[in-house]
């Protein structure tokens, strides 16, 4: 069935329920600002068509606790900036104060709600907490695709109450990747790197299928060169995932698909800012070492595969990359593939969005993806549990 946008909503002098995902606040200080700009758009069609606008979010992992840190008013206060006009934030997401206030909301105004799961409703997919917080709307929109993987309360709890449907955040990035199983464009090259194997096994066996070729950084190259048969000295692995890796390095023989792991490493004793680092081949690691980079020559072979493809999806950065010495071949991939404009570039989110987005360039991507989780739950052939929310209520 058809995804339903917001587009499709009569929403004149509605009161609208805006589920975004503000999970950008740390220790009361906000980390993230691009993924409260990739909530606007919406926002601002909300605005538009003459809606009254209720914000809600999730923050952290307070545990069902209130966390003084994790609130979200910082939130509310650079929102408005962003936005120049008022945004009323209220200390709790339920209640009769909130109910009040929401009843009293008037077409341009917004109301934000405080963290969603300061409630352990929220988490539990508590039917009441859903219905209350349906109580406050006339309208649903779910425009946090990072949580649209969670079962949670205001994520398929509230649609069964509402006339309702994707903003347009969810629906860019549902649509965007979901064209990358579908029909990308040939040839089709799948970055993958980050920490654990284990996170992305569903995704690599899934997409081999699709793609030209796949490229493998970071830790996870680790496993798949101690697969290989390579000694990794104290580098991060996971042993256990051998048959599995070898399981993909089959499939990937068997469909043509040409899988490129690292030649060079960049390698120390310890994975800190400061520690003596040294460029190594694969079959030299030694027994007091581990991988923290992958090294220049197997950067320069991702830039070359890059500069023939017209797809790229990129999701795990290539090292240890929050730490300098070891963040340079993500950096030199991610400059490539910004300059290489005849390939449809996506950053699959996660800790790839973030890296970009530290080094100012997600406005150098054809798209750059909010949801890490989701995103690689989406390539993996999964359900995610918020758009099939949308869709079976239709």
């Amino acid at each position: 069935m058809k995804l339903p946008s917001v587009r499709d909503l009569k929403l004149r002098g509605k009161r609208v329920f805006d589920r975004v995902d503000f999970n950008v606040v740390e220790g009361g200080k906000i980390i993230d600002e691009f993924r409260i700009e990739a909530a606007v758009p919406t926002i601002e069609y909300l605005l538009d068509q003459g809606c009254a606008v209720i914000l809600a979010s999730h923050n952290g992992k307070p545990k069902g606790k209130v966390v003084h840190d994790l609130s979200l008013a910082p939130v509310a206060q650079a929102l408005a900036e962003i936005l120049d006009r008022p945004v009323k934030f209220m200390h709790d997401c339920v209640g009769e104060d909130v109910a009040a206030a929401a009843a009293k909301l008037k077409a341009g105004q917004i109301l934000m709600l405080e963290n969603l799961r300061f409630h352990p409703e929220e988490e539990a997919n508590d039917a009441h907490f859903a219905a209350e917080l349906a109580e406050l709307a006339d309208v649903y929109v779910d425009d946090a695709f990072a949580a649209i993987h969670r079962a949670h309360a205001s994520i398929v709890g509230v649609p069964a109450h509402l006339p309702h449907a994707a903003g347009l955040l969810v629906e860019e990035e549902y649509h965007t990747l979901h064209s990358l199983l579908e029909h990308p464009k040939s040839p089709f090259t799948a970055i993958i790197g980050g920490a654990k194997v284990a996170d992305k096994l569903a995704v690599l066996e899934n997409l081999i299928d699709r793609v030209d070729t796949l490229v493998i950084g970071g830790a996870m190259a680790n496993t798949f060169l101690l697969a290989e048969g390579y000694e990794m000295g104290k580098s991060l692995l996971e042993p256990d995932l051998k048959a599995d890796v070898k399981s993909i390095m089959a499939h990937a023989k068997k469909s043509g698909v040409e899988v490129i792991l690292p030649t060079d490493l960049v390698v120390a004793t310890e994975a800190k800012a400061h520690a003596k680092t040294s460029i190594i081949s694969t079959d030299a690691c030694p027994a007091d070492q581990m991988a923290l980079d992958i090294g220049p020559v197997s950067a320069q072979a991702i830039v070359d595969v890059i500069d023939h493809s017209r797809t790229v999806f990129w999701n795990g950065t290539l090292g240890m990359a929050e730490l300098a010495p070891f963040a340079r071949a993500s950096e030199r991939v991610a400059r490539a593939l910004a300059r290489h404009k005849t390939a449809k570039s996506i950053i699959g989110g996660g800790d790839t969005t973030a890296f970009v987005d530290t080094h100012a360039m997600h406005k150098d991507f054809d798209f750059v993806s909010t949801g890490g989780g989701a995103s690689l739950e989406l390539l993996a052939g999964k359900q995610l549990p918020g758009i099939e929310a949308l869709i079976k209520h239709s």
